[in-house]
């Protein structure tokens, strides 16, 4: 019997369709043939419900769907007591909660679908927690004597009063301007509360933007513009989802010491961070998040930031004796070619050039580049990062300068706005016909980025990660001389940051078998430098002889 309660389904609403098949999970399901209604679906019904108390799970009914919508997930006997929130019948379901504590950074850490955004809700009081029973909701009351004794029964209590107003910073920045009109400083100052609004922006560098249309900003200025309403408003609880995505390492920085000086006595501050090197600064204790994307997830006691950091690494929490993940996550260190195999590979040439856009001038020294090798460019957003590789693409001319070779470029963008009405599918059978089901494809790009889960979803129905791993597949799949690769980290967890840099690798090695050629991964430096407060003057430093195929924009 106790096996039954720990074994749950999962039905995908997005994927299941009984009005498109011929509910051959029914038709095969051992218990039905017995006569027992373990699985109840009809050409009229939206999903397909299975009953988790008859259920054996022998997972015929998943190898016969054809849509691939069901999952049956065996969970730890001990959890079944601790379920807080489940939203419906064969739906994720959420065990325990993180604690935060006044005057405390409290970090959480954990892949995407895992269930902290749905932590963030409840602690926010947007969101009741129902225990698990989402057909009769238990009330406050009981709710209250469920956590009885810890210190999330003093929470909900002052939750439940109104004695504490949560604020949330959102994590789809890219999703405002669809929802705010007005400029940036009109807007900063109807929700200025706490007469801190020119001390904010300085600390997020928004001075300059204070006239410019939220409509008009790009991806990390939103960022900061995100954070700044959060900061500068009067509240008991803060909320950040992902508050560095967009933004280059300096503004990173500056935006963990705003977010760390709302630290008071009385405030309680909850960050959700995928950088670990800025969840480390941010953060005075961490909970991680386990278990299967989409079907549950269990909130870890409080750890110390370095011992929560290094068990989501290992993917083993010691303090329960059981392991979240088969491998670690482990960061590499690659070697750098020597001169002399770089200069036999030196394939391209590029002269020096000058362009000028407005009181911005970007000045670059002349320098030549091979194939089959990962180039990552570091420097502050704005820095002509962009415009270089546009120049080399041929898409900007330059004002002085010799000529730029022709050059095949394939972009992902930093910003991604789905246009395209259909199918992931349909997407890429559009794009990238040949490539998305050539086995070497398959096996390098679409396994790991995890393109088939996806595969039949409407693309204008995806979430930020997903709609950042088909921008990648996309970009990799087309055939060019240059990959431009802007920010392939944005709205990835950690462990999908590390796979898309293993898929970005791993095109330059198909790319190195095809070619012959020999090389490894290095990194470029950017520097630049302010000559006057009208003119910015950009200068790549001079390059060891090679400028890479694959770039990657950090």
């Amino acid at each position: 019997m106790a096996d039954r309660n720990t074994r749950i389904a999962i039905v995908n609403h997005d994927k299941c369709k009984p009005k498109k098949c011929r509910q051959e999970c029914k038709k095969s399901c051992p218990v039905v043939r017995m006569g027992k209604l373990c699985i109840e679906v009809t050409p009229q019904s939206k999903i397909v419900w299975i009953s988790e108390s008859l259920c054996i799970g022998c997972g015929i009914c998943i190898k016969k769907c054809p849509f691939g919508a069901l999952s049956i997930v065996n969970l730890p006997s001990n959890l079944e007591k601790e379920t807080t929130h489940r939203y419906c019948a064969n739906s994720f379901k959420l065990h325990r909660l993180p604690i935060p504590r006044p005057g405390e950074v409290l970090g959480l850490v954990g892949t995407n679908g895992i269930g902290k955004s749905t932590a963030l809700k409840i602690l926010a009081g947007k969101q009741k927690p129902n225990l698990g029973r989402f057909d009769a909701p238990p009330d406050w009351q009981e709710i209250l004597a469920y956590f009885r004794g810890s210190e999330l029964q003093n929470y909900f209590t002052k939750i439940l009063e109104d004695d504490l107003k949560a604020i949330v910073k959102p994590q789809y920045v890219d999703q405002i301007p669809k929802t705010v009109k007005g400029s940036v400083g009109s807007i900063l100052s109807r929700k200025d509360d706490t007469k801190t609004e020119e001390l904010v922006c300085g600390q997020l560098d928004l001075l300059h933007l204070r006239e410019r249309n939220v409509e008009d900003l790009s991806g990390g200025e939103l960022q900061r513009f995100a954070c700044a309403v959060v900061c500068i408003q009067r509240a008991d609880i803060f909320m950040f989802d992902e508050p560095s995505s967009y933004l280059d390492v300096k503004q990173r920085l500056r935006a963990a010491i705003t977010i760390r000086s709302l630290i008071s006595p009385d405030r309680y501050i909850i960050v959700v961070e995928h950088d670990l090197s800025v969840l480390d600064y941010l953060s005075d204790f961490i909970c991680c998040l386990y278990g299967v994307p989409s079907a549950y997830g269990v909130v870890t006691m409080p750890f110390s930031v370095r011992e929560g950091i290094n068990i989501f690494l290992d993917g083993f929490v010691p303090t329960e004796n059981l392991r979240f993940r088969e491998t670690s996550l482990v960061f590499k260190v690659a070697e750098t070619a020597n001169e002399e195999e770089v200069k036999k590979m030196c394939r391209y040439q590029y002269p020096n050039m000058k362009k000028c856009m407005g009181e911005f001038s970007l000045t670059i020294t002349e320098g030549e580049f091979t194939d089959s090798e990962i180039m990552v460019m570091l420097g502050e957003n704005g820095t002509g990062k962009t415009t270089f590789i546009r120049m080399l693409a041929g898409g900007l001319k330059p004002d002085e300068g010799g000529e730029v070779p022709i050059l095949n470029v394939s972009y992902k963008p930093q910003k991604i706005s789905p246009k395209f009405k259909g199918s992931v599918r349909a997407l890429l059978h559009d794009k990238i016909r040949d490539a998305y089901t050539h086995p070497q494809f398959v096996t390098d790009v679409m396994k790991p980025m995890q393109i088939e889960s996806i595969i039949d979803q409407d693309v204008q129905n995806l979430s930020g990660g997903e709609l950042q791993r088909v921008a990648l597949a996309l970009c990799l799949g087309k055939p060019a001389d240059v990959y431009l690769i802007d920010e392939p980290s944005a709205y990835l967890d950690s462990e999908q940051r590390l796979m898309a840099a293993r898929v970005i690798k791993r095109s330059s090695f198909t790319q190195r078998r095809l070619h012959s050629w020999w090389s490894t991964t290095s990194s470029w430096p950017l520097t630049w430098q302010t000559e006057s407060s009208s003119s910015t003057e950009f200068h790549p430093e001079t390059l060891p002889p090679i400028l890479h195929r694959l770039c990657w924009l950090a």
